[in-house]
């Protein structure tokens, strides 16, 4: 293959997050946002160390698999892959992008591991209970839309009035708040030149309680105070199945294309709503992290209760334990009546302090939550872990925390990913210093998107384990030096 080649040929597989494998008449090729089965056109965009990265042109033929879509956006917004698909084919696709990363990551841990597949969400349309839509224009100079960034591009935005992955409440605010500053002629933040007023619309909604709030992003370049109690009203007479708790104007000067508050103005109600899950109750706040499927949560959250339902089960609650990157606390507050104590540990202040008063909402008092970083907090708490959870941000958890982590050396941690790639990468390291998996699943966190959740539970190896590769190596009559270098 050459560099500006274009060529044909028909995705072979998906892996992840949607790197589709294309086999053609020049070879093997790496082309994102494709699904198995289909025949491609695409340009080939770099070629290097005999691997080859290309460009979708044109789907040709669509996979035997595609059964149409539920969405007027698929395929122009960026926000869902596998839509085209029965579900139940996007769970297999996932299923086996885990596996085949898990296996590989595995190889060398010469034992056997548990996997149990995916967990499906149990709602897989309508799921999301948090929208971040951008405004912005469809094409240059074009009129004022509102929704999610045009696939393949950072300027685009598409809006997305049929998406199909929240409920008509969030179809319902989307139209109003478009219409209604499109109607006054109010500018859009400009992405390259960083110029304009309107910036976000962050819709949060719980999906146990109806409980709603909404907040309009903007700069501060532009005095459009005047139409923002109009804009309020035009929300409240909106008929929604859900109700409006907080309606909030938040202020954000940076450059950066990202949901800051330099200050927030609270126009109707108030600052939070509440959401419910497994019996708990929680506060969550306009920049709370909180699962973005609430009912996918449940799920994920059992999941979690029965990897580590041992130290119930024995009925031991003299445990102390460790929920690392531990967020709102909600990992924290499931696994309070089974331990002596809980130790949340979480960068984001803000979310630390949502989980102090979620705990205390819940009536439990063996949580402690401390804000800070994970890599310098550990060396400033005195107590020791009996059992660590970890559920760390995308990237996975910095090799120097690993480390201290590895360092308590504890019987058994849980490990809980968002992204299956960067857990792959942290495994080898537990498995390099005396750990193994024992038992993994996939939980479909983000249905119809490329991500996934991932659960894995971790064990330290005993004795036993060793007395076994001694004998082993004695069978083979191998020399002292080649059994040191084999520990």
């Amino acid at each position: 293959m050459k560099k500006g080649e274009i060529l044909e040929g028909t995705v072979e597989r998906v892996e992840f997050p949607n790197k589709g494998i294309v086999i053609s008449a020049g070879g093997e090729c790496v082309v994102k946002n494709v699904l198995p089965g289909q025949k491609i056109s695409f340009m080939v965009k770099k070629v290097r160390k005999g691997k080859a990265e290309g460009r979708l042109l044109e789907i040709l033929e669509k996979s035997p698999a595609e059964t149409g879509n539920p969405c007027p956006h698929f395929g122009v917004c960026g926000g869902c892959t596998y839509l085209s698909l029965l579900y139940e084919e996007q769970l297999c696709i996932k299923e086996m992008q885990v596996k085949k990363l898990l296996d590989a990551a595995l190889e060398k841990q010469g034992k056997e591991y548990i996997f149990e597949g995916i967990k499906a969400s149990p709602r897989p349309y309508g799921y999301r209970n948090k929208m971040e839509f951008s405004f912005g224009d469809e094409v240059k100079d074009g009129p004022l839309a509102l929704g999610m960034h045009k696939r393949g591009s950072f300027y685009d935005i598409v809006t997305v009035e049929g998406c199909q992955i929240v409920d008509e409440d969030y179809r319902k605010i989307l139209g109003c708040a478009r219409k209604y500053f499109a109607d006054r002629n109010v500018s859009f933040f400009h992405r390259l030149r960083h110029e304009g007023y309107l910036r976000h619309l962050l819709v949060r909604k719980g999906a146990k309680t109806g409980e709603i709030l909404i907040a309009l992003v903007t700069t501060t370049q532009e005095d459009h105070s005047h139409k923002l109690e109009g804009f309020r009203d035009e929300l409240l007479n909106l008929e929604l199945e859900g109700r409006i708790v907080g309606i909030l104007h938040t202020e954000n000067d940076s450059n950066a294309d990202v949901v800051k508050n330099d200050r927030t103005t609270v126009l109707y109600g108030q600052d939070f709503f509440y959401e419910e899950l497994l019996g708990l109750k929680f506060r969550i706040s306009e920049f709370s992290f909180f699962q973005t499927n609430t009912y996918g949560a449940e799920v994920l959250y059992r999941t979690v209760r029965e990897y580590i339902g041992a130290l119930s089960e024995a009925g031991e609650k003299d445990k102390v334990v460790y929920d690392l990157y531990s967020g709102t606390g909600t990992i924290a507050q499931m696994m309070a009546d089974v331990a002596k104590k809980v130790i949340g540990v979480e960068i984001v202040e803000e979310a630390v302090e949502a989980a102090r008063k979620n705990a205390a909402l819940n009536g439990l008092d063996n949580c402690e939550f401390i804000a800070g970083d994970v890599l310098k907090v550990l060396d400033e708490i005195e107590e020791k872990p009996d059992f660590i959870i970890l559920d760390p941000p995308r990237d996975g958890v910095h090799p120097k925390a690993l480390k201290k982590i590895i360092d308590y050396g504890v019987d058994r941690l849980l490990y809980i990913s968002c992204k299956p790639t960067s857990l792959a990468r942290d495994l080898e390291v537990f498995l390099e210093n005396g750990y193994e998996v024992t038992r993994g699943v996939a939980v479909d966190q983000f249905a119809w998107t490329a991500n996934i959740e991932t659960v894995v539970l971790l064990s330290q190896l005993k004795p036993d384990d060793y007395i076994d590769v001694e004998l082993d190596l004695c069978e083979l009559d191998v020399t002292a030096s080649e059994k040191a270098a084999t520990y």
